[in-house]
Order: structure tokens, then C-alpha cells, then sequence
């Protein structure tokens, strides 16, 4: 316990234990693991003995997740999001198949969110099969079509969540950065010319391109969307880390599934598998027969095309530059399929 950060406060540990137990809890020891997080939040694994009011030790184990204040481009408040919507009702949107983890307790100190949450089981990251990303795709689209449809108060009573035009505004950021832009059409390129050509084109095009996007429904989307952030069990999903989570265009987190650093083996395989099987999860609750033209290619080149030159330009291992430059060609084999 050598970093003050690291030291569990009792009062809360307490707090999340009286409501994860059901029960009145008057003391608890604890001992921390590190866990994989995000780039911003930590996240330990706390496991120990409660004590309940009438001497009953009880073995426990938890998530605790603290997030200090940042700024994110374009969506100030992110860094507080989780701690909005767990203190709300949001998880009245979620069901049995489809859910976030269960907290415990949310607190806010200051410019820092603590929150105590349920830990998860499940199939998580490159473990994931094809088909259970194909069942995934279905039941997210099973998810987003049912709020789409019957529009809970609810969902939209919430003021934290981030708006439909982050997306956009991503790409036009990254687009307006000369190192990238100048560097995908210069003479000194690593990139392969068709693979440049693919970016180029679609900022030729990007406003004909965003008309078709706006033109598709608008969802709640979790907006990080990516293989370690989903838990597969019996079926059923469990997302964590809802702090980008706000109204989007359908189709943007299939497109995540499909392009944010998934198993590149799959990624055509998944392009032809997942957005049918989406589709046919949104189609059960609402008539999209309309919007029968996705955009999901269009969508992965907005959110990924420059992410990837950028990664590819100021990576030193020469692994991982060959890695993003594959990326990059899978989503160049899809454009025609």
C-alpha cells in the first residue's frame, strides 16, 4: 500500500459491501490486484472478509474503479459519465442479456469518481470466437433497436450523455492535423499508394458520405465498442466502461466490433457475418427497411482510417507498424463486399 491512491477508504468499502451483501457491514479487510483498465482510470480487484453486525465473516471480491478529472476532445464531461449514470436510473434501459456491471456504490470526490462494482466472468478480448462476435453483433442490435423503438424517458431524461455528432467531429479533427494529412499524400509515405488512396478518397467525399450517415437512426451507442470492454457469457453480454456512451448512428459500435484492434484474422470474415446479424437483431423491434444501405464500411474508415495512420507513423516496433498497416488493408478488402 505504498501509493496513498491505492489506499481503500473504509467508509466506502463498507458502504459497496452493506449493498452488495445485502447486509449491515461494520468492518472489512481488504487486499488489492491491479487490473487491466483504460489509459485514464485505474482498476484494482479487492477481495477480503466482511464482518457482519452479528460477528459473521463473509468472504467477498470486487471491482473498485477510480477515475481522475481529464478533458477529452469534444466531450468535457466523460471523465464523470459512469458516475452519472450509475447514481441514475440508466440501468432500467439494460436486461438480463444485455447489461453493464452492477455498482455497488458511486461516490464523487472532488475531480475523482470511485466506483464499486460487480466482478465479471466471462469470455472477454482475442478470446472471443467468430461466432460468438457474430451472436454479439446480434444482440446489440437486439439492444439499440429496442430503446430505438420504444424510446424510453428514461434515456432521454439523462444529461450526461456524449452527443451524435462526437463521431464527426473525431474525424474532422484528425483530418485538420497536417502531419497525418499531408503525410498519407506525400512522396515519403510507408503507407501502400492504395491504401492512402482509400483515406484520400474518403475525405474527397466526406461530405457526401456524412449526408448518407445523418440520414441513419440515431442510437445509443456505448461508443468503445471493442472486444476487451465485452464480457461473453452463456449468451449473454456484459460491457464495461460506459464513459464515451451517448447518441450516435446506427451502425457505429458494429463498426468497432469489427475494426478496434479485433482479431485482423476475422475482421473480413466478421464484415460479412456481423452487420446481417445486427441488422437482424435491430429489425425485431423497428423497420429499418428504409435504411437498407449501411454505412458501417464508411463509418470504420471515419472513426479508424486516420487513427491507424497515426499509430502506424509514431510506432517504433516494427510488429506493431506491420500490425496497423494489415488493419488497414482488411478494411480496404471489405470496400467491395
Amino acid at each position: 500500500m505504498n501509493n496513498d491512491d491505492n489506499i481503500v477508504k473504509q467508509e466506502l468499502l463498507i458502504k459497496a459491501l452493506s449493498n452488495m451483501l445485502n447486509q449491515t457491514i461494520i468492518r472489512a479487510d481488504y487486499n488489492l490486484k491491479a487490473l487491466q483498465g483504460g489509459t485514464i482510470g485505474r482498476v484494482h480487484q479487492v477481495t477480503g472478509f466482511a464482518e457482519t453486525a452479528d460477528g459473521e465473516k463473509q468472504p467477498y471480491k470486487m471491482v473498485w474503479k477510480t477515475q481522475k478529472k481529464f478533458e477529452r476532445y469534444g466531450d468535457p464531461d466523460s471523465w464523470r459519465r459512469e458516475y452519472d449514470l450509475y447514481v441514475s436510473d440508466f440501468k432500467q434501459v439494460f436486461s438480463d442479456s444485455f447489461r453493464s456491471p452492477e455498482c455497488y456504490h458511486a461516490e464523487i470526490i472532488g475531480d475523482e469518481i470511485q466506483l464499486w462494482m460487480e466482478q465479471i466472468d466471462g469470455v472477454s478480448g482475442l478470446n472471443l470466437t467468430p461466432a460468438m462476435v457474430e451472436h454479439i453483433a446480434e444482440q446489440l442490435g437486439r439492444f439499440q433497436g429496442r430503446l430505438y423503438a420504444e424510446r424510453p424517458r428514461i434515456l432521454h431524461n439523462q444529461p450526461n450523455l456524449s452527443k451524435v455528432e462526437y463521431m464527426k467531429n473525431y474525424y474532422l479533427r484528425y483530418r485538420s492535423w497536417p502531419v497525418l494529412y499531408d503525410y498519407i499524400r506525400s512522396d515519403e509515405c510507408e503507407i501502400p499508394k492504395h491504401l492512402c488512396d482509400m483515406l484520400i478518397n474518403f475525405d474527397t467525399d466526406a461530405d457526401e458520405i456524412f449526408n448518407r450517415i445523418e440520414q441513419l437512426p440515431i442510437v445509443l451507442c456505448h461508443r468503445d465498442f471493442w472486444v476487451e470492454n465485452i464480457f461473453y457469457s452463456d449468451g449473454k453480454l456484459l460491457l464495461i466502461d460506459w464513459d464515451t456512451a451517448g447518441w450516435g448512428y446506427m451502425g457505429e459500435d458494429v463498426a468497432s466490433l469489427i475494426a478496434d484492434e479485433a482479431d485482423i484474422s476475422h475482421m473480413v470474415d466478421y464484415y460479412q457475418k456481423c452487420i446481417p446479424a445486427y441488422y437482424r437483431g435491430f429489425s425485431q423491434y423497428a423497420d429499418i427497411s428504409s435504411n437498407s444501405k449501411h454505412c458501417i464500411h464508411e463509418l470504420i474508415l471515419a472513426m479508424f482510417g486516420y487513427r491507424l495512420v497515426e499509430w502506424f507513423k509514431f510506432e517504433e516496433s516494427p510488429k506493431d507498424r506491420s500490425t496497423h498497416l494489415h488493419t488497414l488493408q482488411k478494411i480496404y478488402e471489405m470496400k467491395d463486399i
